[in-house]
């Protein structure tokens, strides 16, 4: 049993079978796995993406300035840390919203003291804004944040449930890694994470478990051990 992870949220998986902006019964769906988890006296800390509302560098990609895009995108997390958080406080889930960059009275300014204090006190700690910098993912504020928090594992909830040979969606035969290096990610060049956060996993010897999300009660199966997705380590 893990003691403290930190759990990566995919924001296109919260769009559901919607395609765009937040489906209510995914996140009743998730708030309910955090929940569970919670009970058993494990410490979370939640990052989540921004991509069903708006990602910075696609929309580089179509004309906008690069920062003023990335910073579109933590706001993109913060609207999606707060319907998580509403989420959880419906099901009397204690939780806290911290952010990246002030934003009184919306959540309190990230600082690693605070966010342990209020693990400790029993709330689930989400943490919003990404790194609060521009040309920063998610997933590099994910490793971020649970280095700082020194959490025994980061866990990447996503819709696939683990790492493949090559993208399942698009290749039939792809097949599913049980346990990978993080040198073997980079020489294989496997979309995981972003490089940035590959190497900072790496150097600071950050486990990362990759794992199907979206079907309930699998964040339970992974706290409890069972080997339903795919276990980077050094």
């Amino acid at each position: 049993m893990y003691k403290r992870i930190l759990l990566k949220l995919s924001g296109e998986s919260l769009m559901g079978e919607k395609g765009y902006g937040i489906d209510e019964n995914r996140l009743a769906d998730y708030a309910t796995q955090i929940q569970n988890i919670a009970n058993k006296g494990v410490q979370i800390g939640i990052v989540i993406g921004g991509g069903n509302i708006f990602r910075g560098l696609s929309g580089a990609q179509k004309g906008f300035d690069r920062v003023k895009g990335d910073q579109m995108g933590m706001l993109a997390t913060v609207i999606n840390s707060l319907a998580l958080c509403s989420a959880l406080e419906a099901i009397g889930q204690k939780v806290r919203v911290m952010t990246s960059v002030r934003m009184e009275p919306i959540g309190e300014l990230y600082s690693t003291a605070a966010a342990l204090r209020l693990m400790d006190e029993g709330n689930v700690v989400i943490i919003a804004g990404g790194t609060g910098n521009p040309y920063f993912t998610t997933d590099t504020a994910s490793v971020l944040r649970a280095i700082e928090i020194k959490a025994d594992i980061m866990m990447k909830g996503t819709r696939v449930d683990g790492i493949y040979t090559a993208d399942p969606e698009k290749d039939p035969t792809a097949t599913k890694f049980t346990e990978i290096t993080y040198d073997e990610v980079l020489t294989r060049n496997l979309r995981v994470m972003d490089l940035t956060a590959i190497t900072m996993c790496r150097e600071n010897k950050m486990p990362i478990y990759v794992f199907d999300m979206d079907t309930v009660g699998n964040l339970e199966k992974v706290i409890n051990d069972e080997p339903i997705g795919t276990l980077v380590k050094p």
